[in-house]
């Protein structure tokens, strides 16, 4: 048996010798159906052609092979896994620290850098620390995230609504999703009437 080709043990794509189905559906270089047939005769029949035998519906019944040159297969797979990973958006989540003796300033910039992460399609953790006799004053930390909450109002959405962890009260907000724009409905057209016919004087 051949050696396992590097990039099919990578995408665990059986290829020729491993294709271990009894009978497989068979398509040809040029897409055509060349109907169910033993591995081996599918195989000789690429074989003829330089060409490989591609196993590329595994889980159907029987499955499904093709006949194609393999390593262009495998670039154009490649090519397609890439752009559709570059049109995936990673979703980060960015934190925002608070103190129960934040001032005025401070929370208007860091809830302004709230928004912007919002804006920018990323999660944000807003969290608050309370330290020493602070624990006794728990409700005012959770006024001032309660406060982010509604300050922030349409850009994001509460995925996490405040809650303690230890000496710590955080909450997770997520992008607010992008309602579609509906265009206003066209205004009906309204028909000119017909010019007055001018009277014609009788004698």
């Amino acid at each position: 048996m051949p050696p396992l080709d590097k990039r099919s043990a990578k995408s665990f794509i059986r290829t020729n010798e491993r294709i271990r189905a009894r009978e497989v559906r068979v398509i040809d270089e040029n897409g055509e159906q060349l109907g169910v047939m033993a591995p081996f005769e599918a195989l000789k029949m690429a074989r003829e052609k330089s060409l490989d035998l591609v196993e590329i519906s595994p889980n159907a019944v029987p499955p499904v092979c093709k006949i194609q040159d393999y390593g262009k297969y495998l670039y154009e797979k490649d090519k397609s896994d890439r752009a559709a990973r570059k049109k995936q958006k990673v979703i980060v989540i960015k934190e925002v620290k608070f103190s129960v003796t934040v001032d005025e300033h401070d929370y208007q910039t860091k809830k302004n850098q709230a928004v912007r992460f919002l804006g920018d399609g990323d999660k944000v953790k807003a969290s608050l620390r309370f330290k020493g006799r602070q624990m006794a004053h728990r409700d005012l930390g959770y006024k001032i995230i309660n406060r982010l909450i509604m300050d922030i109002g349409d850009a994001g959405t509460v995925e996490f609504m405040p809650r303690m962890e230890g000496t710590t009260l955080h909450a997770i907000l997520a992008p607010a999703k992008k309602a579609e724009v509906q265009q206003p409905p066209a205004a009906p057209k309204v028909k000119a009437p017909a010019p007055a016919e001018a009277e014609v004087p009788t004698a």
